[in-house]
């Protein structure tokens, strides 16, 4: 049997009208009738068993009948920190975080970023990770943040016990990924990497450089690359 489908709520009551896109989605593309049951989250990291009650015109409505902690959040709480991309870059980005456990994610500007954000770039970036969370079976939902500089940034991390900054021009990493600590943050830089200047501000802020092999990766690859990393080294991927 099929799990029950996941629909993404906010402010999550026993009784309750799923919001005019969810209920769309739930009426039009997966035919959801009368009696059937759904998984409802609100990014809390908690889940909400319901059945639908009345699924007509007016829209979705649903019965909560339990309420469950889900078990598929990962221990190590992860910060992502990745320079703007070109096109939809930074979106590929933010859904394999999302499938990969980080708790947060950031995106700034840098001396060799090219890319832009604005308000509605922001908000699409964290429907994206909305979307992801419900595709992979989470219950918590990363928020999306922008920084205006590299430094701004940073310093959102500094709390971390582990700060990595991913440099393409290192030639070895100066910390053991093994010791990940409770906490991480991991920086990787936009299509044009960073600046000398940069990684001295980064070290100056107590980040580790991070070498990332021979080879020059994209920058969306970097990202999903040292998060499988940290993740593996966390004992998430195992």
């Amino acid at each position: 049997m099929a799990a029950p489908k996941r629909f993404f709520a906010q402010n999550i009551s026993e009784e309750m009208t799923l919001s005019e896109e969810e209920g769309r989605h739930a009426k039009n593309v997966l035919r959801l009738a009368e009696g059937d049951e759904v998984t409802l989250f609100d990014g809390s990291g908690k889940e909400y068993s319901a059945v639908v009650t009345r699924a007509d015109r007016q829209g979705i409505t649903v019965h909560v009948v339990r309420e469950n902690v889900s078990d598929r959040e990962p221990k190590t709480w992860v910060f992502l920190l990745i320079g703007a991309l070109k096109g939809d870059k930074t979106e590929l980005v933010v859904q394999k975080a999302t499938e990969l456990g980080v708790s947060r994610i950031g995106v700034f500007s840098s001396r060799y970023c090219s890319a832009y954000m604005n308000e509605n770039k922001l908000e699409r970036l964290n429907r994206v990770a909305r979307e992801a969370a419900k595709q992979c079976l989470r219950a918590s939902v990363p928020r999306v943040e922008y920084y205006e500089t590299l430094e701004e940034a940073l310093r959102a991390g500094s709390e971390c016990v582990t700060r990595l900054f991913a440099c393409e021009f290192l030639d070895e990493t100066e910390k053991d990924l093994i010791d990940t600590g409770a906490t991480v943050c991991a920086v990787v830089g936009s299509e044009g990497g960073f600046a000398e200047e940069e990684y001295a501000l980064a070290q100056r802020l107590g980040y580790c450089g991070v070498s990332l092999g021979k080879r020059i990766l994209r920058a969306e690859t970097a990202a999903i690359a040292l998060l499988s990393v940290v993740m593996h080294e966390a004992g998430e991927l195992g």
